[in-house]
């Protein structure tokens, strides 16, 4: 079969399958085979390793990643592209096609008695739309995933990469990095995309910690604190956390104390490992709350 990059194949199956780009789907299929090529080898894809895609669109990448992965399952939401995959995957005998929506798929299941007998990599051009819900998601997980890389949105890139004191830096970056090794492979210009769209991508890659870099005694509580620092941005350290969390101002105050950090800064400045030591501290003091931590 010809390229699946080329803008007359694509019209082509479109026409034949009498589909349009679903922009609800976030649907931007690349028209650039050195990109496509750039992925996979970002990915560091072999033979022997089992991998999931999400996403396939006509099946672009899918068909190099079945050139080089020992077995590959992609999951479709769009139910229109099936059979447009069925024929452009058809000689690809190690690809298996499901149909569903990755956010509601049982993951586990789908994966089946290859999980565990072979190392599992996530390769993706990801919807914008859902990129941040899949990647946590996965992050998240249980699964034993040795890497992800994904085809994204560039400010989200640079957004999971964040260093404290950028623009870029959050609690998406704090709360990605507890869980992953974090780096930027290359960026991607919108016209190697039909549709084009109207920012630029990025190609990141994220490989999971075994065991967090960051110690913590109630994870959850830690997530709680980053997410507040972050919601009034302009706000100092003290008053995002007083105005965000359920703990008492002298509370606080007290557990910075202990931690040698200063009140008045902003939360961006801090790292990590900076809320993982404020997060401990104030676990020593759940008893002094009156409301749940949520």
């Amino acid at each position: 079969m010809e390229k699946l990059t080329s803008p007359r194949v694509i019209e082509s199956l479109l026409k034949k399958y009498d589909l349009h780009f679903n922009k609800r789907f976030g649907q931007n299929f690349l028209i650039d085979e050195n990109i496509v090529q750039k992925i996979v080898k970002a990915g560091d894809v072999g033979e022997s390793d089992l991998v999931l895609e999400i996403g396939p669109g006509i099946g672009t990448m899918t068909q190099a990643l079945s050139d080089h992965a020992g077995k590959v399952i992609t999951v479709e939401i769009d139910k229109k592209l099936i059979p447009v995959l069925h024929e452009t995957l058809d000689e690809c005998d190690n690809v298996e096609i499901v149909q569903g929506d990755i956010l509601k798929t049982n993951v586990r299941e789908i994966l089946g008695d290859h999980l565990g007998k072979m190392p599992l990599k996530i390769v993706a051009n990801l919807p914008y739309y859902i990129t941040t819900p899949i990647i946590m998601g996965f992050l998240e997980s249980d699964l034993p995933i040795e890497s992800m890389t994904f085809l994204i949105q560039k400010e989200v890139g640079e957004r999971l990469c964040g260093v404290p004191g950028t623009k870029a830096y959050g609690s998406l970056s704090i709360v990605a990095q507890f869980y992953a090794d974090i780096s930027i492979d290359f960026d991607v210009p919108s016209h190697v995309f039909i549709p084009k769209p109207k920012v630029d991508s990025i190609v990141v890659t994220l490989k999971k910690l075994k065991t967090p870099k960051i110690e913590l005694e109630n994870k959850e509580l830690f997530l709680s604190i980053v997410k507040a620092s972050f919601l009034n941005r302009r706000k100092t350290l003290i008053n995002g956390l007083t105005m965000n969390t359920p703990f008492d101002k002298a509370i606080l105050l007290d557990a910075l104390e202990v931690c040698n950090i200063a009140p008045g800064i902003r939360g961006e400045t801090l790292t990590g490992s900076d809320f993982g030591r404020i997060a401990n501290e104030l676990n020593k003091r759940v008893d002094t709350l009156v409301e749940p931590i949520v």
